[in-house]
């Protein structure tokens, strides 16, 4: 006895081998386009075709529930298609990406609705159990990309879904064609005779949250921390070049992967620098938006875009988001490496720091050029650096901005290179761009006049306990030879290679102005209570022995002040210049402290650590009186200019180290508001939601108003290419 089901005899003619049966009308067709919570109002309306394999259509529209049925119609497959273009009328965004000149978007009205609705799980992860199903219906999950010709510009295809789509039915119609050509190239197959629900997956992104106002904001200190590291990532497409029909972002970390890969496809991504493992996660604070409103990863798509065609002049992804011209400047050692991406409100730039020998190099090449877009004179490596960037970004410029906040970041050897390229945007009277900049271990990039000239530039420069890399180039002209010369010495006796780089840097600048820092200056202040015991401050100093290293050094020439071993070392390491293994953590730091001083209340800095910093201001202080009074009692000649100088550079530290003091003392009594913390995103309607999902996340639960600063991660060490620890000082390590 067979166990199968004999063949209905309607279905007899499909599958005789002499002769090709003509399809059977009289049938039906039904479907249903479904959020994920059970609902198709978001679907009304919509223009549907359905296609079957004696190519004839049936076109229509879906009712107030997304519902169509389809009478007297052939039996067999069909493929249902969606391809109606957006006809306007949701958001001006839309109809800016689809009408611009450059990518133009082929935005469909599917897309535009799926990118209303929402996951029913907040992980994004697909639903199985749709309450519109109903037994004996047909049930499966579908992506916009499954019912639109065009899918380049959309996310990459979801492949856990337990319903997809069969592929067997779009390929058994057009088996079944009269013609020779494919019946059908893309769309969902549909069976006759019965009802299929369709699931759309809501088109949403996860795009990093940030304050377009120009003051100083907590949460823009953390988030451009990271963006900043992350420029030290490949961008990651696969192909790297000359792609022929589609590319990919299958590396993690990398630029593309983050943005184009997992943000866009509702993945948290934390994950910036290989060394971080699951230990050690840094997650940005993340908004969910609209997908057409993440920062965006143009679309590669040959058929639709002329110059993504293969050739010369081929462009792709990796060409317009990223800048490495290392191969190209090769003969000469020198490289530079940046990323760009926007979305409607935000175009986001980010520039690698020293990484390989060529940026040392470059680092070095201290003599000062004339800055061309504007005033005043600027460090030669720096702005070659800006000279190699300038087109890339002026070009992606052209293509899409219409009137966004330009943030921009940089760490290191970038965060100087973002300087100049700042100032040289805002210098462009044309646009009147609106540019917001924050740099992370930055050293001096122009003299006095150019940061005179560039005052108007919303600069938030940030500095960690005793980086040295903003110490260079020295600006020789602030201080006297009597009081820096016998520090150099100290330098080569104790370290004649690391001297003798220092020594050069500041030396290669001969007449015009001094060398000095642009921005609005924050320093970490690390506070140890015991050996287990830790806290982070972050102010503003206003005095050169903190910010200044070599200052404080330097004064110590006749050993009458006290003096650690650690310095060397330190600056040997650079731990304390570390983007992951120091800014990011007490970037995070500093915004966990925040948050909390925000939500209870209290103070900006605890009277606990206020007294242990007085004590240590006092302290250094006291030492400044002290060297200025035993340099009055050794001078035979009270007329000399050096001396005069060097006494009026050593009261003029006195009177900002009272000045610092008294920053501290108002810190002890600062209360904080949403906006000190969190800017203008603060006033996102997704705020609270965004924020909630962040601090779900295990290490954001950490307290820290007088808590022990995560342990950094090994890092890459910059300068001897080794791996090692950051170093923790205390205040008095400055001296």
């Amino acid at each position: 006895m067979s166990r199968y089901k004999p063949m209905e005899d309607e279905d007899r003619p499909f599958f005789n081998g002499k002769m090709l049966a003509c399809p059977l009308n009289g049938h039906f067709i039904s479907f249903q386009l479904v959020d994920e919570f059970g609902d198709g109002k978001p679907y009304a309306g919509l223009a549907y075709t359905l296609q079957d394999s004696a190519e004839q259509r049936y076109t229509g529209r879906l009712n107030a529930d997304g519902f169509a049925k389809i009478e007297n119609c052939y039996r067999g497959p069909v493929v249902l298609m969606m391809d109606s273009k957006y006809q306007g009328g949701a958001d001006t965004w839309y109809e800016k990406i689809v009408d611009r000149k450059f990518y133009p978007l082929p935005i469909t009205e599917l897309q535009v609705r799926a990118e209303q609705t929402r996951f029913f799980h907040t992980d994004g992860l697909p639903r199985e159990h749709n309450p519109a199903l109903k037994p004996g219906d047909k049930f499966i999950q579908v992506e916009v990309r499954d019912l639109v010709k065009h899918s380049a510009h959309l996310p990459p295809p979801i492949v856990d879904r337990k319903y997809p789509p069969e592929d067997i039915l779009i390929r058994a119609l057009n088996e079944l064609r009269f013609s020779p050509e494919p019946v059908v190239t893309f769309g969902v197959g549909l069976l006759s005779n019965r009802h299929t629900v369709l699931q759309v997956r809501p088109l949403r992104a996860f795009r990093p949250m940030f304050s377009t106002d120009n003051k100083f904001c907590a949460l823009n200190l953390y988030q451009l921390a990271i963006m900043a590291n992350l420029s030290y990532c490949d961008f990651g497409q696969h192909p790297a070049k000359d792609p022929v029909d589609r590319v990919s972002f299958p590396l993690d970390p990398s630029v593309g992967h983050f943005f184009g890969e997992a943000l866009s496809n509702f993945r948290e991504s934390w994950k910036v620098d290989n060394s971080q493992s699951p230990v050690h996660r840094y997650y940005p604070l993340y908004e969910e938006v609209p997908y057409s409103k993440r920062f965006e990863i143009l679309p590669f798509d040959p058929t639709l875009y002329e110059q993504n065609k293969p050739g010369e002049e081929q462009e792709h992804p990796a060409k317009l988001h990223f800048f490495d011209d290392t191969s190209t400047h090769w003969l000469s050692a020198k490289s530079t490496q940046a990323f760009i991406t926007h979305h409607d409100e935000v175009i986001l730039i980010a520039i690698r720091g020293t990484l390989e020998l060529a940026d040392w190099w470059r680092d070095l090449d201290a003599e000062q050029v004339p800055f061309e877009e504007g005033q005043g004179k600027v460090h030669r490596g720096f702005y070659e650096a800006y000279k190699a960037l300038k087109k890339f970004v002026q070009d992606y410029l052209f293509r899409f901005y219409i009137g966004q906040k330009i943030i921009i970041s940089g760490h290191s050897l970038g965060g100087a290179i973002a300087l100049l390229l700042a100032e040289a945007l805002r210098c462009d009277k044309a646009q009147k761009y609106d540019i917001l900049l924050y740099t992370y271990g930055s050293p001096r990039a122009g003299d006095a006049t150019f940061v005179a000239a560039a005052e108007p530039l919303a600069h938030h420069r940030t500095v960690n306990n005793n980086d040295m890399i903003p110490s260079v180039p020295a600006p020789w002209m602030n201080a006297r030879r009597n009081i820096w010369i016998p520090g150099f010495k100290s330098l080569f006796i104790t370290n004649p290679v690391l001297g003798a780089l220092i020594f050069v840097a500041g030396l290669v600048r001969v007449g015009g102005a001094p060398y000095q820092h642009h921005g609005k200056l924050h320093h970490f202040m690390l506070v140890p209570f015991n050996p287990k015991e830790m806290s982070s401050i972050l102010w503003q100093p206003g005095c050169d022995s903190i910010e200044q290293a070599a200052c404080t050094r330097a004064l110590a020439q006749d050993g009458d002040l006290p003096y650690r071993e650690g310095w060397i070392t330190q600056l040997m390491s650079l731990g304390d210049h570390s983007i992951p293994g120091a800014y990011i953590p007490l970037s995070w730091v500093t915004l966990r402290r925040w948050q909390q001083t925000q939500e209870t209340r209290g103070t900006l800095v605890t009277d606990r650590e206020y007294a242990l910093l007085e004590k240590a201001l006092k302290a250094m202080r006291a030492k400044v009186q002290d060297k200025s009074w035993h340099m009055h009692n050794s001078q035979r000649d009270l007329n000399d200019p050096d001396y005069l100088q060097a006494e009026a550079d050593l009261s003029r530290e006195s009177g900002k180290l009272v000045a610092s003091l008294q920053r501290l003392s108002l810190l002890n009594a600062t209360k904080l508001t949403l906006a000190n913390v969190y800017g203008s995103a603060a006033q996102s309607p997704t705020f609270d939601v965004a924020l909630a999902r962040w601090k779900d996340q295990r290490e954001n639960t950490q307290q820290v108003q007088i808590a022990m600063i995560p342990e950094p991660n090994r890092v890459e060490e910059m300068l001897a290419g080794t791996r090692i620890k950051p170093y923790v000082r205390d205040l008095d390590s400055l001296i």
